[in-house]
């Protein structure tokens, strides 16, 4: 255990300043006051008791020796003529090595002891940070199989009401054009057989998110082109970013073919960028950007809209889960989906009022 160089000082100080002054005491006060030097004598055990425990072992022995050393010409010098009090004197000395001895040996085993409690404690503090991190990531998997399989019995329920609702849709839209065919164009009706088309159109948009998030395709791996599936996304949402007054700014990284499936992967980077576009109706900046990293590419698309409320941020992947009155809330679940299949993983940052960024990322192999 290190000392501060200040405490150092002072304790040193402390130590020759008792040493030097029983010295100067038993020097100046007269032989014939024995009682008085017997208590001088036993003073020494002070400075060394002191140096014992401050400096452990090193420093019982070295305070017990200057002692030693300061207190015997005093006994050589003045008690000589006394040999049985001598004799004691003598016996003080050895008293004084044993006793530093002793009382630093105690100090130094019981530093010693400190530390060793230290590292356990030490010890156990990782152990248990790691334990927690372990019962997090099981809370977190459980969490994930539970999802799993909700998400498992919410498809087939899905796959199979999507398949028994597609084709009575069908008839109805085929009904919907023969009647709209049939009526003038100056008729008022022309406008409801339009309506219907239209609903059904969108209602079998519906059922098809359905399907895709039940029964998703499986990845086949080739290889694309980042800039091109990236371009591909900017050519489908041009227009509705011109109709939203959206500036579009693109920043991509020199181009590089990804493992994985071109069309799924435009599909999730088309879902994050019309959910871009529909949270500035009213204009706004959409930024595209890509970035090589060692092990992966990285695709953000960001917008500065309204951006995703703190209790959203949590369950904004979960099916069904939309901001929007019309969302149906597939959308970023079938991304994720996506991204996962290709083994990558997709990351919401997001500031209230400020806009919102998905980061999407794909290994290299």
């Amino acid at each position: 255990m290190t000392i501060p160089r200040k405490t150092l000082y002072l304790r040193l100080a402390i130590i020759a300043g008792l040493l030097l002054l029983v010295t100067a005491l038993h020097y100046t006060t007269t032989t014939q006051k024995v009682s008085a030097h017997d208590i001088y004598r036993r003073l020494y055990y002070v400075p060394i008791i002191l140096g014992g425990v401050w400096f452990a072992l090193r420093g019982g022995i070295t305070t017990s020796i200057l002692a030693s050393l300061l207190y015997m010409p005093h006994v050589l010098i003045h008690w000589q003529h006394q040999p049985s009090v001598a004799l004691e004197q003598y016996l003080e000395i050895v008293l004084y090595n044993v006793i530093g001895c002793l009382t630093g040996f105690l100090a130094q085993r019981e530093r010693q002891q400190k530390l060793r409690y230290q590292k356990a404690a030490e010890t156990l503090e990782g152990s248990y940070l790691k334990l927690r991190d372990q019962a997090d990531q099981i809370i977190e998997i459980e969490e994930q199989l539970r999802r799993a399989d909700r998400l498992s019995a919410l498809g087939e329920l899905s796959a199979g009401m999507a398949h028994e609702i597609r084709n009575p849709l069908g008839s109805i839209r085929g009904t919907a054009e023969i009647l709209r065919d049939g009526v003038g164009a100056d008729d008022p009706k022309l406008e409801f057989a339009e309506i219907l088309i239209r609903e059904v159109d969108r209602l079998n948009g519906v059922l098809e998110d359905f399907l895709r998030f039940a029964k998703p395709t499986p990845v086949e791996y080739g290889r694309f082109s980042v800039s091109e599936v990236v371009g591909d996304v900017l050519d489908l949402t041009r227009q509705q970013a011109l109709r939203n007054h959206i500036e579009v700014r693109l920043d991509l990284a020199e181009d590089r073919d990804v493992p994985g499936q071109g069309e799924q992967i435009k599909q999730a980077l088309l879902n994050l960028a019309l959910n871009a576009l529909q949270a500035m109706p009213d204009g706004g900046i959409l930024e595209v950007s890509s970035m090589n990293l060692p092990q992966a590419v990285q695709i953000k698309i960001s917008d500065n809209g309204p951006g995703v409320a703190p209790e959203d941020r949590q369950r904004i992947f979960n099916p069904f889960v939309t901001t929007r009155e019309s969302g149906t809330g597939l959308g970023l679940a079938i991304t994720q989906r996506i991204v996962h299949g290709h083994d990558g993983h997709i990351v919401l940052e997001s500031t209230p009022g400020q806009g919102a960024s998905f980061t999407v990322c794909l290994p290299w192999s």
